[in-house]
């Protein structure tokens, strides 16, 4: 009894003498306390931590129901099932009504159920009265439900409020943009310049609405308000109103920049922006007059006069080109652009005299004015451009071969020609060595550009050796440098080398296997090279003679339409090209003569109607055909579509 129910105290102390040497007892009673406590301390933190991790998994779980749900929903809606899919909204937005608001919302309006949309969101705007978003949601279902003077009060009230905050006001209108009502983006735009007090804000977004909504008329005014604070965009808006416009909207554009030029005539961005108008609608005098005025206010070097001109050769505007250039030439020898405005004048007038009928008297003065050139400047690397182009005018249509000859042999010798040019000069001798009956002088110079030249100047010469192979009777030669060049990347070699190798292999089997037919054939082909008409047309009338029931029949008729199309004798080609169409439809020249006929009639005979339906046999019958790109654009174009896209 007195062992048990002893002092404790003591007891306890005895025990703890007596085993003081025990790690047990080693440590002081506080420090056991803490110990305990750490370790309850720890428990509970992982206790904690356990809770914290089953209350997120829940959540995740929950969530990840809940965007299978959306899903189930969206392919429900997608399918037509909208009252399942409303079903699914409805429950979702019970649980979180502002998350799932939104799709709860489209599908209300989807089913008509205005008066619920209505509700659900004055119920979120009283919760979030400065959540504009609510307000838009609410004009919206205003206007849907027909509730158009509603829906005003609201848009008036969201524009009273608008906040002098450039961020704000692009979010407010992005959010009617993508709610469908450009109209309330506009108006929101509009008044944000107000409230900012800046006129240039929100340009570019307003011309996007703008351009969507084919407000052709405000889009101008937004740019011609913009451009003369901003002239470097000058070049994207003409690209916009391009890609916008139909022909006669030009005239709208026209007023309005009158007007503009009318009101600060100091502005040179409407004049600049005229020229171009007038550009667009083909007006090429008026063009160059504005431009003319321009550079003359300016008092500049003539940049832009001869980019102009150029423009206008491309568009074979001629005798505008031939003007601007006169204009520059005007400017003095000390003018950078003396020399080559002199040069691309004489080519304008090269080419005008060319595109069209010629007299003999035209010729001459081409070629007086081209030496006039070269008396003044010398011949030099400056001016051999000048010399190829003259050479050519001598070689194929005053048939001076010897002048020609000359004169290129000359060219090739200056020292810093640049390696195009040398190539050139050296193909186009070639060609009159070709032409004065010294073949291997021709293809001498031939097969130096091949080996100096890997781009389409090295194939083109290949073909030229082909070619000159082919006119000389070579055939087995001429059609295994042609079967290579099938491959050539540029198209139209490509395209030439088929046809030449086809020609060849069609006419060199049966019953003429030496082609005998065919290198009378192709004499004459070198006679329409030659420019010479009359001497090819008789060769040609003379295989049939002959060479009696010789394959060469569509052969035939496509050289003698491509000699009336040298003479600029139009009508009289098409009867060839029509028997090749109707009658040889299978043959080598068929899509050829096809896309002919519709050239013929688009830009010379002007039946667009007639022009259209050979563009369409093209696609239709010739899917495969080197034309079919550009003979769809024609069509289009004729059928009067745009072919920017929009």
């Amino acid at each position: 009894m007195s062992l048990r129910g002893g002092t404790t105290k003591q007891s306890r102390h005895l025990q703890c003498d007596e085993i003081a040497s025990s790690p047990r007892c080693s440590s002081p009673a506080v420090p056991r306390n803490d110990n305990i406590a750490n370790l309850y301390n720890t428990s509970y933190q992982k206790q904690m931590k356990r809770a914290l991790l089953i209350f997120l998994l829940f959540f995740a779980v929950k969530a990840f129901a809940q965007s299978g749900e959306i899903d189930l929903a969206r392919q429900y809606s997608s399918n037509g099932e909208d009252e399942k899919a409303q079903e699914i909204y409805q429950k979702l937005y019970r649980q979180n009504n502002e998350i799932y608001y939104n799709d709860y919302l489209e599908g209300l309006l989807k089913l008509k159920k205005y008066d619920e949309a209505e509700s659900a969101t004055k119920k979120l705007l009283r919760k979030h009265p400065g959540t504009i978003q609510y307000n838009v949601a609410l004009a919206r279902i205003y206007k849907v439900s027909g509730a158009k003077d509603k829906a005003e009060a609201v848009y008036a009230d969201i524009l009273k409020d608008l906040p002098a905050d450039y961020n704000n006001i692009a979010g407010l209108a992005t959010q009617f943009y993508q709610g469908e009502n450009m109209d309330m983006a506009v108006r929101v735009f509009l008044q944000g310049r107000k409230v900012l007090k800046n006129d240039q804000a929100f340009t570019m977004e307003l011309i996007s609405l703008y351009r969507f909504k084919r407000d052709k008329a405000a889009m101008v005014n937004e740019f011609l308000n913009f451009l003369p604070a901003n002239p470097g965009y000058i070049s994207q808006a003409e690209n916009t109103i391009a890609t916008t416009f139909e022909p006669g909207d030009y005239d709208m554009l026209r007023t309005e920049l009158l007007k503009h030029i009318q009101q600060d005539p100091q502005q040179l961005v409407f004049p600049e922006m005229l020229t171009w108008q007038y550009l667009q609608q083909k007006d090429y005098e008026q063009a160059l007059n504005q431009a003319l005025a321009l550079s003359r206010r300016r008092n500049d070097g003539g940049e832009s006069i001869f980019d102009l001109c150029q423009t206008l050769m491309a568009n074979q505007a001629y005798d505008e080109a031939i003007r601007g250039y006169e204009y520059l030439i005007g400017k003095g020898s000390n003018n950078p652009l003396y020399l080559q405005a002199k040069i691309e004048q004489i080519n304008a007038k090269n080419l005008k005299v060319t595109a069209d009928k010629y007299t003999q008297a035209d010729l001459l003065s081409l070629e007086k004015d081209y030496n006039d050139l070269l008396t003044e400047f010398g011949r030099s690397s400056s001016t051999v451009f000048a010399m190829e182009r003259l050479a050519l005018l001598e070689a194929f249509k005053l048939h001076k071969l010897e002048d020609a000859q000359k004169l290129l042999e000359d060219a090739i010798k200056i020292t810093n020609v640049s390696g195009n040019m040398l190539a050139i000069c050296k193909l186009d001798l070639g060609d009159i060595y070709l032409m004065t009956n010294q073949p291997w002088e021709a293809t001498l110079l031939y097969s130096q550009v091949e080996k100096s030249n890997n781009d389409n100047l090295g194939q083109d010469a290949k073909l030229r050796n082909a070619k000159l192979a082919y006119y000389t009777g070579d055939f087995k030669w001429a059609k295994g440098q042609l079967d290579v060049l099938k491959a050539a990347t540029s198209q139209l070699i490509a395209n030439d080398a088929l046809n030449l190798s086809l020609l060849i292999s069609d006419n060199t089997a049966g019953a003429d296997s030496a082609g005998l037919a065919l290198k009378m054939y192709a004499r004459a082909d070198l006679l329409i090279f030659m420019q010479q008409p009359d001497k090819a047309m008789m060769t040609l009338d003379s295989i049939d003679k002959k060479y009696p029931g010789n394959s060469l029949v569509d052969d035939i008729l496509m050289a003698k339409a491509r000699i009336y199309l040298q003479q600029k004798d139009y009508k009289a080609a098409v009867p060839n090209l029509k028997t090749i169409a109707e009658q040889h439809q299978y043959g080598l020249w068929a899509d050829d003569a096809v896309f002919m006929l519709g050239d013929i009639y688009e830009n010379q005979l002007n039946d667009k109607e007639q022009a259209k339906s050979y563009y369409q046999k093209i696609i239709t019958d010739y899917p495969g055909s080197l034309y079919i790109n550009e003979a769809r654009k024609r069509f289009r174009t004729l059928r009067g579509d745009k072919m920017n896209g929009t």
